[in-house]
């Protein structure tokens, strides 16, 4: 192919060739379902084309938000990357990042995530590997049964109850970091049909408000290897949590094995017999930052967080990233200021999402080479800009 790509956002006309290469790269299904005949508000297609027109490239910018402390912070989160077999090798993957990252702070994104399939083209693109989403299988005989508590209901849900159970999720996701806050243009397309989101929605309330809820796919057969899959089980009480890992006990006699993706830490979670979780699936996510002064300001910080740091960092795809800085924390709330002196700690963009995102501490980002600085000074001090815990994702896109 010529040695030249030229980027540009798909239009309509589009779509059809970015279809076809998507369902060659990544084995689809020949059936086109809706969302990939337009491109609805909320999403940008992107697309790489040779000299002679054709479509060698597609890449897909998600407007999310993402919760951090509180916080929602505009993300460019990436889908659907594909390179034609012909044209791989040949920096096309590379040409479309540079233009989503430049479309996605023209838009005000601050932070980008996304799943590789292999991680090494967008580790040299400067996103860095932050978390794992895991999915893991639970013998149903084995998850702990307890008296109903009189203080709760539960009740199967309909369509009329989404609304209370997206409140739910937001009151259980946004004091974390790096979760969706599943609302926006996009979510709204994705969810108008207002169906219900699998097969069963199971609800748990306390004085008819919603404190619990599992959505989940019944699967087929009810013999040794039936599957009961749910998609999401969360709680905002113990007791709500206790509730729902029993009605989830009560399928042992048709399906042996419960199959979920667990959120460390929450109250559902630190029910399950997770010493004999047996790992199903695992999907690597990465993260960077698009705007760096953004992805400070916007995000929420801990209150005790307090503190000032110089470095210097280092962005070859983001030009605006680079250059010399002063984290400033203190009283909930950072910033980033540019600055004239030197510095002597020296950041890789991918140590700054590592850090960010609460992946590593500052010592072990120096022993992977993406945080240098001269033997007398403790690297250390840049720990505060991972101050808030690891980042965890729900949603995979």
């Amino acid at each position: 192919m010529p040695a030249t790509v030229h980027v540009r956002e798909l239009t309509a006309d589009d779509l059809d060739a970015a279809w076809e290469l998507g369902r060659f790269a990544f084995g689809s299904d020949p059936q086109r379902p809706a969302p990939a005949t337009v491109t609805p508000a909320g999403m940008t297609r992107y697309g790489a084309f040779d000299d002679s027109g054709r479509l060698v490239g597609k890449a897909v910018d998600l407007h999310h938000d993402q919760w951090w402390s509180g916080r929602a912070v505009s993300a460019a989160d990436v889908a659907g990357v594909a390179v034609a077999p012909e044209a791989r090798g040949r920096g096309v993957a590379r040409a479309m990042l540079v233009a989503l990252l430049d479309g996605a702070r023209e838009r005000g994104a601050a932070v980008s995530a996304l799943y590789p399939t292999v991680a090494a083209p967008y580790r040299a693109c400067g996103w860095e590997t932050a978390g794992v989403l895991r999915t893991v299988d639970l013998a149903t005989a084995g998850l702990p049964r307890h008296r109903p508590c009189p203080d709760l209901s539960v009740r199967a849900g309909t369509p009329a109850d989404l609304p209370a159970v997206a409140d739910l999720y937001e009151r259980v996701a946004r004091h974390r970091n790096g979760m969706l806050t599943r609302r926006g243009e996009l979510f709204d397309f994705l969810a108008a049909d207002r169906g219900l989101p699998g097969d069963g929605l199971t609800l748990v309330e306390a004085d008819g408000d919603l404190v619990g809820y599992a959505t989940w796919q019944r699967g087929r057969g009810y013999g040794a290897d039936s599957v009961l899959t749910v998609d999401e089980a969360l709680a905002a009480t113990a007791e709500a949590a206790r509730e729902l890992v029993g009605v989830l006990a009560s399928w042992a006699s048709v399906a042996p094995t419960v199959r979920l993706c667990p959120l460390d830490g929450d109250a559902v979670s630190v029910q399950l017999p997770m010493e004999s979780a047996r790992e199903h699936e695992r999907d690597l996510w990465m993260h960077r930052p698009v705007d760096v002064v953004r992805a400070v300001a916007a995000r929420g910080w801990p209150a005790h967080a307090r503190g000032v740091v110089d470095f210097t960092l280092t962005d070859a795809l983001a030009e605006w990233n680079t250059g010399t800085w002063r984290l400033t924390v203190a009283d909930g709330a950072a910033e980033l200021t540019r600055i004239d002196s030197a510095a002597d700690l020296r950041l890789d963009v991918r140590g700054f999402a590592l850090l960010y995102a609460g992946a590593a501490r500052a010592r072990s980002v120096a022993q992977a080479g993406l945080l240098h600085h001269s033997p007398a000074v403790d690297p250390a001090a840049l720990d505060l800009l991972g101050a808030g815990g690891p980042a965890q994702l729900l949603d995979y896109f």
